[in-house]
């Protein structure tokens, strides 16, 4: 079974930055691609970036510039660095993988895997 855990996640203040990670419980990232996904209450959740099996890559158009994704093969760990955090960015960050080789930040439904998710709250 695919287990997906986040960490990373806490307490910023507006413009500072978090690593997140994302640590599968194998060697699935030939096959999957890994989207973080954000859920703020009483809001709808949304697409932040994805990685696809082959390496390629999505942002939304609201953290772009603003994050990076990346991954560690070897440790079968994925990244979302975050800088120039907002108040608009609080939320819990789930992880969450797809058999795909492509991906594209919004297609949640194809996402069958999911982490427990990792608060990120930004102060002003």
């Amino acid at each position: 079974q695919v287990q997906l855990v986040e960490s990373g996640g806490g307490l910023v203040q507006s413009g500072g930055s978090l690593r997140l990670s994302c640590t599968t419980s194998g060697s699935i990232l030939d096959y999957y691609a890994i989207g973080w996904f954000r859920q703020a209450p009483g809001k709808e959740r949304e697409g932040v970036s994805c990685i696809g099996s082959g390496g390629s890559t999505d942002y939304d158009d609201s953290v772009k510039g603003r994050v990076t994704i990346s991954r560690d093969n070897v440790k079968n760990t994925i990244y979302l660095e975050m800088t120039n955090l907002k108040p608009e960015d609080t939320a819990v960050y789930y992880c969450a993988a797809a058999l795909s080789f492509r991906c594209t930040v919004n297609a949640g439904a194809q996402y069958k895997y999911w982490g427990q998710g990792t608060q990120v709250t930004v102060s002003s």
